[in-house]
């Protein structure tokens, strides 16, 4: 599993999705890992029905709310850089992120982003609630 992930994804991708999420290179070949065991289809995306054979979120009472977090609206489908993405929201925003470069864009985890996924799964519990 492990040499699995680590041919099927490239160094220039995992620089990408480092600058993009802020994941160091270990986490990320650690969750590429995850999500190619997960990918029960072994065709490079997740489906809603991967994510509900995780234990821990099918026995969560709010965990069909954090997997429609991983689908924008109308998707049923999400790939390793959705996946990271989404996950990014998540992650502990460091001090020395902060001012890092002012000219980049506002990082996945800033708090105007976290602020905006948490909206996003606000609305999802209130359309699933009524």
């Amino acid at each position: 599993m492990g040499s699995r992930a680590s041919t099927l994804l490239r160094e220039e991708e995992i620089e990408e999705i480092k600058k993009e999420t802020g994941f160091s290179h270990s986490q990320i070949t650690r969750l590429y890992s995850r999500f190619t065991s997960l990918d029960k289809g072994e065709n490079g995306t997740l489906s809603r029905e991967d994510f509900q054979r995780i234990p821990e979120l099918a026995i969560n009472p709010l965990g069909d709310r954090i997997i429609n977090a991983f689908f924008p609206e109308g998707e049923d489908q999400v790939n390793f850089r959705g996946f990271m993405r989404t996950l990014a929201h998540f992650r502990p925003i460091e001090d020395n992120e902060k001012n890092k470069n002012p000219t980049a864009s506002e990082p996945l985890n800033s708090r105007t982003n976290k602020l905006k996924i948490n909206t996003l799964l606000m609305l999802i519990y209130l359309r699933c609630s009524f």
